[in-house]
This record gives C-alpha cells, structure tokens and sequence, in this order.
C-alpha cells in the first residue's frame, strides 16, 4: 500500500484546462479543508472532481460532469495504483468545446494517471506521524537524528518536521532526551 506526497500536473484538451492535484490525507476533516482551498484559489473554474481513500472510505464525485464520467475513473486509478490516505482533485476550465462523455472520461483519466507517473509514491507503514517543533538552531542535529526515516520540514518561526516513524521505533522516539525540541504531537497512521 503506498500514499503520496503533495503535487500536480496540467494538461490541456480540446481548449479545457484540467489541473490534477494529488495529496496525502489523514482524515475527511483534511480532504474538506483542502477541496475548501481549492475552490477559493481556482474560483473561477467549471469543476472540481475529485476521489479519495482514507483505509476503508472511499468517495468520489464528478462536480455537475456527467455521471461517471470524472470521480470514478479518478477512483478507480487511485485503486489501480494501489494508494491509501489520498485524495486527488481535477480542476477544469471549461474551453467551450464539448467532449463528450467518453472524452471526458479519456481526459480525466489521464489527468490522474499522468499525475500519478510523475508522483514518487510512499510505502505506508504501520506506525505514527511524529511533528517535531525545533528552532532553526538545532537544524543539523535532528536531521542527522532522524536521518533513517522519510520526513517533511515545513518553515516558519521554527522548523516542523514531519515523520513517519514505524510501531517498533516509537519509543525510541518518545524516549529520547529531545532538549532540542519545543514541542512534539503524535498521531496513529496505523492502516490495518
């Protein structure tokens, strides 16, 4: 089972414009918040199809597209593709040329599946997503402390790492004397 990190791709058919997003998600709370985002940053799109795996929910919807013709192929190539904790979004700009069922079909098929080629995917593992806070002093330290584990770091004031950490590690982590960190959150990505 694999997930993904965040990233996207452009295709243009017959003059529309379709924008294929894909993002790794914990819960449907993250999935709404990010469908939310989207509509505000591409106001003036037609459309906003999208699909999502979250372990055993699964939901896709075609935005006003015909039945069938945008959330499920978009389903079924996160299935194919073997993902879980994702969700995927295709935007479309309208370009005033009908496609027609099966052409939208073909379209946003591949959208996704050319998204999906370009996207390094994640093995999931059965463990926990550790954020760390530390100052940007304490850098080199925690890089060199986590650098067996895949991890994120997002900047602001301080630096956050994100990192996926297996079960049999935690407590090496929980453990550890971290006077370098501020702060540290823990959150169960078990996929059973």
């Amino acid at each position: 089972m694999y997930t993904v990190r965040e990233n996207d791709y452009e295709i243009e058919i017959k003059k529309s414009k379709f924008i294929s997003k894909i993002y790794r998600v914990n819960n449907i709370e993250e999935v709404a918040k990010i469908l939310l985002k989207l509509k505000e940053e591409y106001r003036n799109a037609t459309h906003y199809c999208y699909a999502y795996i979250i372990n055993e929910n699964k939901k896709c919807s075609d935005d006003k597209e015909p039945s069938g013709t945008a959330g499920i192929p978009i389903l079924q190539i996160l299935e194919k593709n073997n993902l879980n904790m994702v969700l995927c979004v295709v935007i479309r700009y309208f370009g005033g040329i009908k496609l027609g069922a099966s052409g939208l079909l073909r379209a946003y098929t591949k959208a996704v599946s050319e998204l999906i080629k370009k996207t390094p995917l994640i093995t999931l593992i059965n463990g926990y997503q550790v954020k760390l806070i530390s100052s940007y002093n304490e850098q080199k330290k925690l890089d060199f402390i986590l650098q067996k584990y895949h991890y994120e770091k997002q900047y602001d004031d301080n630096i956050t790492y994100i990192i996926d950490i297996p079960m049999d590690d935690i407590d090496l982590i929980q453990n550890y004397n971290y006077s370098i960190i501020k702060e540290i959150l823990i959150e169960n990505i078990t996929n059973e």
